[in-house]
């Protein structure tokens, strides 16, 4: 499986030369499974450049909705193989068992909040009623599991030929209310996952301003990939205000945290453009090759962080 990072960033965008190191288009990850089969994660504004890429590829595309908060959809009217005749789109919902609705993705598109009716676009875009049946005839497993968020929504976890997957955006591992999902539960969804995607917005100077906004502090995200054995850990969902020498200031600390614990988890924070090739060879443990450890040219002095 191939691992295609388009948008970072959580809450809004944050262009700037401030941000534009890792990028600040929001939410949005492509995974190519070996069979050739596109799944999109999340519409946020990272869609854009996608829908660039795949307007020259007439394979159905695949896109799995986390939730329908504006950062994870907006990019959705921008996305040009919508605006292609026939072009087959399956949209996995977003929301609870029992709504029916397309999770704002579509309503977005009313003639007010954007020029254009969803009703008048040529692609064949459809909607996947029970996305766990849906995806019974794929050679490749699907599961799902509910986040702690406000609105809720789900968190996915794709295993395709011995190599594994999970992506758990806008997620609060310690939220102040009863969890939907329990940090147990959280190891036990991620365990042994090749490569790992959480949402890490907050700094524990963050809080408690931010406690029950939904997001997950770098430190915790940290603790579950530790014990729930990942391969490597993908910092991802950067907050707006966090600029460029910040993030990568969170990635030194997390690699030495990592280094003092005794771990092979490797540890990325994700920028627009990192690549990921998961490679599982016939009684050879799991290859993940990454195309550079962090941008080049980032020069992070100390005390950049902020405290």
């Amino acid at each position: 499986m191939r691992i295609s990072f388009y948008g970072v960033r959580g809450s809004l965008p944050s262009p700037g030369p401030a941000t534009a190191h890792f990028g600040g288009n929001t939410s949005c990850v492509l995974l190519e499974l070996a069979d050739g089969t596109l799944l999109i994660f999340d519409a946020g504004t990272g869609l854009r450049p996608l829908g660039q890429h795949m307007a020259a590829i007439d394979t159905p595309l695949h896109l799995l909705l986390t939730h329908s908060h504006w950062d994870h959809i907006q990019g959705f009217p921008f996305f040009t193989p919508i605006y292609q005749p026939e072009r087959e789109i399956h949209i996995c919902r977003s929301l609870p068992d029992g709504d029916t609705e397309f999770a704002g993705v579509l309503e977005q598109m009313n003639g007010h909040n954007h020029p254009l009716g969803h009703s008048t676009l040529p692609a064949a875009v459809g909607y996947m009623e029970d996305p766990p049946a849906f995806f019974e005839r794929y050679d490749f497993g699907f599961r799902r599991k509910t986040l702690n968020h406000p609105g809720g929504g789900y968190a996915y976890r794709i295993d395709e030929g011995g190599a594994a997957f999970a992506y758990v955006t806008d997620n609060e591992l310690d939220p102040p209310e009863k969890p939907a999902t329990s940090f147990d539960e959280w190891v036990d969804f991620c365990h042994g996952a090749d490569v790992l995607i959480h949402d890490a917005q907050y700094l524990e100077a963050d809080m408690p301003m931010k406690h029950g906004w939904g997001h997950s502090l770098v430190s915790q995200v940290r603790e579950l990939a530790h014990e729930a054995e990942v391969g490597c850990l993908i910092i991802y969902h950067h907050d707006p205000e966090r600029t460029d020498l910040e993030v990568a200031k969170i990635l030194d600390e997390s690699r030495d945290w990592f280094a003092r614990q005794g771990s092979r988890t490797q540890v990325v924070c994700a920028w627009e453009g990192l690549v990921i090739d998961v490679a599982h060879g016939r009684g050879a443990r799991t290859r993940i090759d990454i195309n550079a450890l962090r941008p080049s040219g980032l020069v992070v002095p100390e005390g950049t962080l902020r405290t």
